[in-house]
C-alpha cells in the first residue's frame, strides 16, 4: 500500500495551500483507485506534475496547470493532462522526472516549482506503468506554452473555483463501459486519470462543493482508454 509522503512546508506557501499538504501526508492508494499492484509485480515507472499556482492579478485564488495532448497522436489525442512521462535513466526521483518533462513539454522553469508532496504511486495495469503524482507549488508563475507541438497543442491554467463549480462536474461513459468524474472547464473535457486526481485533491482540500453526479456525457469510441481512478477499470493509457 503507497502512501503520501509530505516534503516540505516552505516559507510563504499561500494559506489556501496548507489544508491540501496537511491531508496529502496521510493520504492513501485507496483514496485515489480500487486498482492494487500484486506483489512482485514490477512496471515502468512515470511522474506528472501536480502544480498549483495563483494568478498574481487574482491572489488567493489557486489554479491548477494542465495541458491538452495534440489530435495526432496516437495516444491520448486532444485529452487533456498534467505535464509529466515516463522516467528517464537519469532522473534523480518521480520530482525530477516531472520537472524535467513539464521543461520539456511546456517550458516551465523547474526553479520557479517546489515540489512540497508525493501523492501515492498509481498502478496502470494494462501498460504496466506506475505513475507518481508529485504536488507543486509554483511559487513564481510565468508564461508557458507548448513547446512539444507534436505532443503538445494547448497549456492552460484552470481555476481551483472553475473546477469545483457544481456546473462544470459531469461523468463521462467510455465505450468500454467505464464511468468516471470528469469537468467541463474552459473549453476543456478533462476525464480519466486526470480528472480522478483532480476529483480527489478537491475533496482533500476542502474545495470540493455538493453537487450530483448525474449527467453522463458518451466518450467517442475513438477514445483510448485511460488509467483508472477513482474506482475506474484497468486500462492502457500512460502519461
Amino acid at each position: 500500500m503507497s502512501r503520501g509522503e509530505v516534503l516540505g512546508r516552505p516559507d510563504g506557501l499561500p494559506d489556501w495551500f496548507e489544508p491540501l499538504l496537511t491531508r496529502v501526508g496521510d493520504c492513501r492508494t485507496e483514496d485515489f483507485t480500487t486498482l492494487r499492484r500484486p506483489a512482485g509485480t514490477g512496471g515502468r515507472h512515470s511522474a506528472v506534475l501536480v502544480l498549483l499556482g495563483e494568478d498574481e492579478d487574482e491572489p488567493g485564488r489557486p489554479d491548477l496547470l494542465v495541458l491538452q495532448r495534440a489530435a495526432s497522436m496516437r495516444n491520448h489525442a486532444g485529452q487533456p493532462a498534467f505535464p509529466g512521462g515516463a522516467t528517464d535513466p537519469e532522473d534523480a526521483d518521480a520530482p525530477a522526472t516531472a520537472l524535467r518533462e513539464a521543461h520539456e513539454e511546456v517550458g516551465l522553469d523547474p526553479s520557479t516549482a517546489e515540489v512540497l508532496a508525493l501523492l501515492p504511486d498509481l498502478w496502470i495495469p494494462v501498460s504496466g506503468f506506475v505513475v507518481s503524482p508529485v504536488l507543486a507549488w509554483w511559487r513564481k508563475p510565468h508564461p508557458v506554452h507548448p513547446l512539444q507541438v507534436s505532443e503538445v497543442a494547448h497549456v492552460a491554467r484552470l481555476p481551483i473555483s472553475e473546477l469545483a463549480d457544481p456546473a462544470n462536474r459531469i461523468r463521462v461513459r467510455h465505450p468500454s463501459g467505464w464511468i468516471g468524474p470528469a469537468f467541463q472547464v474552459r473549453g476543456l473535457l478533462v476525464w480519466g486519470f486526470t480528472a480522478g486526481v483532480i476529483a480527489t485533491l478537491l475533496d482533500m482540500a476542502g474545495w470540493a462543493l455538493p453537487w450530483e453526479p448525474g449527467r453522463i456525457v458518451e466518450l467517442p469510441a475513438a477514445t483510448a482508454p485511460v488509467p483508472a481512478a477513482r474506482g475506474g477499470a484497468p486500462d492502457e493509457v500512460v502519461p
